[in-house]
């Protein structure tokens, strides 16, 4: 991601060009948001069910304001400053939410078994999901290009990754080996996640170091180009609003719709864990998953894909770490967060996707039927629920893993090494 410091005043446009509709579009989303203001001041809580729709509501729409604050605010952040603010910024809905679980499972242990549901869930919806909708749109948008005869007619089957792409793979790849950790020792230790704290303070480090191959700056579409085209000052107020509301929002909606999603399960016969792992997730990744769509639909494949690959670096790095820490501070043991037989079955199955996920990207082309497995193998874990089920396919994943390492054996040594090289090699360029 390439940041500017301060744009060319020639292209900052007027205020009122911002437009009508897309003011309209934020009052729409502070409106979505106001009951569960509304409900949290008044202390109402009707029954789970409106509770987690009132508040599910408030925590969508906070996300995507400050989906597009951070995306505007590129403009004006540059180098690691940007890159560690927009990092925390964009992962703020689903860590409230996780983070919370980890918290109250200190003091009520049971909650230990919602702690990383969360995070497994949107985990694998980014890669099993998310992964493969971007890649698929951005085939299918490309057969525009090759029939004006821009492209190749490979363009429509493989998804070229941008050689910069190679050390946020590369950290992705130690990082699902490291993974695997977790289900080995059964728990998350409070040691274990400050390595992974660590390892994030030096992922945005690295980051920071590689200029983007093409030496342009990522075009701002949508509403967050409609923030980006404001005078500077406007744009900055404007920015700092936003994510003062969307920040007190989810802030004050996080506590509410998580215990919401626990209570609602036995209100509606469900499975309070299986809502726990995808409910709480569609609503937090719905912006990251649009931002990244709509980069896709303009020709921007390989940014949209680069976007999500980061997140997964963000999430098995910042989230997990900080999950036994939350964890403690809420009353829990030092010895970190206990995970039960579930959790660790979970971890396994997704650490197991990981792994094949860094594989079928290792080579920088992302191919077409690469895409389509993976949203296969994801879609068949919501028939595959019992235990054998889970290992079976985390089994699949990781034979499949080796079989995609071993054809792209010549990538593996240099993604390995891309996060230790210094920024001015060769190999990253």
């Amino acid at each position: 991601m390439t940041n500017t410091l301060s744009p060319a005043p020639a292209r900052d446009l007027p205020v009122s060009r911002m437009g009508a509709s897309a003011w309209g579009r934020i009052a729409i989303c502070i409106a979505i948001a106001l009951p569960a203001v509304v409900f949290r001041v008044g202390g109402f809580a009707p029954n789970p069910v409106v509770d987690l729709l009132v508040f599910g509501a408030a925590v969508v729409a906070a996300s995507f304001l400050l989906a597009w604050a951070a995306e505007a605010a590129q403009k004006d952040i540059a180098g690691a400053l940007a890159i560690a603010i927009l990092a925390l910024i964009a992962v703020l809905p689903e860590y409230a939410v996780d983070l919370y679980y980890a918290f109250r499972s200190g003091y009520d242990p049971s909650y230990e078994q919602f702690a990383a549901a969360n995070m497994t869930g949107s985990n694998r919806l980014l890669l099993g999901f998310g992964w493969p909708l971007v890649v698929i749109i951005s085939l299918l948008v490309a057969r525009r290009f090759v029939r004006a005869g821009s492209l190749p007619a490979s363009a429509t089957r493989v998804l070229e990754l941008s050689r910069s792409s190679r050390v946020d793979i590369g950290f992705l790849a130690l990082l699902a080996v490291i993974a695997f950790l977790i289900p080995l020792m059964g728990s998350i230790p409070m040691w274990f996640g400050f390595v992974l704290l660590a390892a994030f303070v030096v992922y945005l480090w690295r980051a920071s170091k590689v200029s983007d191959d093409d030496g342009e700056d990522e075009e701002i579409v949508g509403m967050a180009g409609n923030i980006a085209s404001m005078p500077q000052r406007a744009r900055r107020w404007t920015i700092v609003a936003l994510f003062v509301v969307a920040a007190a929002v989810i802030l004050s909606s996080a506590e509410p719709f998580a215990d919401a999603l626990v209570e609602s399960g036995s209100a509606l016969g469900i499975d309070s864990y299986f809502l726990v792992q995808w409910l709480a997730p569609l609503a937090t990744e719905a912006p990251e998953f649009i931002v990244a769509a709509l980069f896709a639909l303009r020709g921007m494949g390989g940014a949209a894909i680069g976007t999500l690959i980061a997140s997964k670096v963000n999430q098995w790095s910042l989230l997990v770490g900080s999950l036994p820490i939350a964890h403690v501070l809420g009353g829990g043991t030092t010895g970190g967060l206990p995970l039960d037989s579930r959790q660790v079955e979970e971890f396994m199955l997704t650490a197991s996707q990981t792994l094949l996920g860094v594989a079928i990207i290792i080579a920088l082309r992302f191919h077409r039927w690469s895409a389509i497995a993976l949203a296969a193998l994801f879609a068949v874990q919501f028939f595959v629920t019992d235990t054998n089920g889970r290992w079976v396919l985390s089994i699949v994943h990781l034979v499949a893993a080796i079989v995609v390492f071993w054809i792209n054996r010549r990538d593996i040594l240099p993604t390995i090494a891309a996060p230790f090289r210094r920024p001015s090699s060769p190999a990253l360029r």
